[in-house]
């Protein structure tokens, strides 16, 4: 017998309201906020829980503007995300990580506290894309909002019970706002379509390009000779530039 109510499998069942999804520098993406609201939609307020397991910091970059300094700042999360019955069983768990970076801010303290919260909500996300489309699955299709999972063989159309599933009227979803943040900071990070959310990449690359830097005693002169190779300062680089500044840094270790 399902684990899940009736109404649990039509939520799960259904292509995510186009209310809930935004859309950011042409890329689709859903609120951190928004897949927590789901989360209390479908299974409780005591349905489900997430566990940190690791939350580290990849790098802490000052930089100076005259007299004043700016800090970017990158950490890496991993999170488990579990489902429980409204029997208090468990159902499911899921485990995923992220990178999330805070950049150019000019207060330490907020820079660290928004790089741990992206990257804590952002691999929240990646957990809960398990739940189907609801919860931003459909949306690794090139942004679809259409259903791609449509069905379970594991849970019939009708439910466990036989009888069709129901689900209480509420109101249609409001657009989905962006979260509140520090002036200057991005609500969201994108999805790029068809892939896994873009700004993560980026971010991982580049910290893994300064640890290089850090490996062989070449911090303090990685910013000018990034500008000299390429053009352009570290702030514009690209995945691949910071990767080949990257292998370029571990063959001279």
């Amino acid at each position: 017998m399902s684990t899940f109510t009736d109404p649990q499998l039509t939520l799960l069942l259904r292509p995510v309201s186009p209310q809930r999804v935004g859309n950011l520098r042409g890329m689709a993406h859903m609120e951190a906020w928004d897949i927590r609201r789901q989360l209390i939609r479908t299974f409780g307020f005591g349905g489900w829980s997430l566990e940190t397991i690791g939350l580290d910091l990849v790098a802490e970059r000052e930089s100076k503007q005259g007299e004043k300094s700016r800090w970017t700042v990158v950490y890496r999360a991993q999170v488990r995300l579990i489902i429980r019955d409204t029997d208090d069983r468990e159902i499911a768990r899921y485990e995923d990580g992220a990178a999330g970076d805070s950049i150019n801010q000019p207060s330490l303290g907020d820079a660290h506290d928004m790089a741990m919260k992206t990257a804590l909500s952002q691999a929240m996300k990646r957990c809960a894309v398990n739940l189907g489309d609801g919860f931003g699955l459909s949306l690794y299709n090139n942004g679809s909002r259409d259903a791609v999972v449509c069905w379970s063989a594991a849970h019939p159309p009708t439910g466990a019970t036989g009888r069709p599933a129901a689900v209480p009227d509420v109101p249609e979803d409001a657009p989905v706002q962006g979260e509140q943040t520090p002036q200057g900071a991005e609500s969201a990070q994108p999805v790029q379509p068809g892939g896994e959310p873009q700004i993560d990449d980026r971010t991982a690359a580049e910290a893994e390009m300064r640890a290089a830097a850090a490996a062989v005693g070449f911090t303090e002169q990685l910013d000018a000779q990034f500008q000299q190779s390429f053009g352009h300062s570290i702030a514009e680089g690209t995945t691949a530039e910071f990767q080949r500044a990257r292998d370029l840094m571990r063959g001279a270790a």
